[in-house]
């Protein structure tokens, strides 16, 4: 590989390419090794990115649940028309 992966899509991908490669027959040891390194380098980089999106969707929940929150009844007894 040249070119670093930049994106989760991409790092996935390759990771299949890597599962299919040991999968198959006459990869030798040193290669194996090698694909292996690589795969669980890119699974590592892969779950950060998927805890970092969990964690802005749930900063995304947290923000809608706030703004439809009801006022408190503290706070409608205040307010008399």
């Amino acid at each position: 590989m040249s070119e670093p992966l930049q994106n989760f899509e991409q790092k996935l991908a390759r990771i299949e390419q890597i599962v299919k490669e040991l999968e198959g027959t006459g990869t030798d040891l040193a290669r194996a090794t090698l694909l292996f390194k690589e795969g669980k380098t890119l699974i590592a980089e892969c779950d950060k990115l998927l805890k970092s999106a969990e964690s802005s969707i749930k900063d995304v929940d947290r923000a809608a649940d706030d703004r439809a929150t009801p006022a408190s009844a503290a706070d409608e007894d205040e307010i008399r028309f």
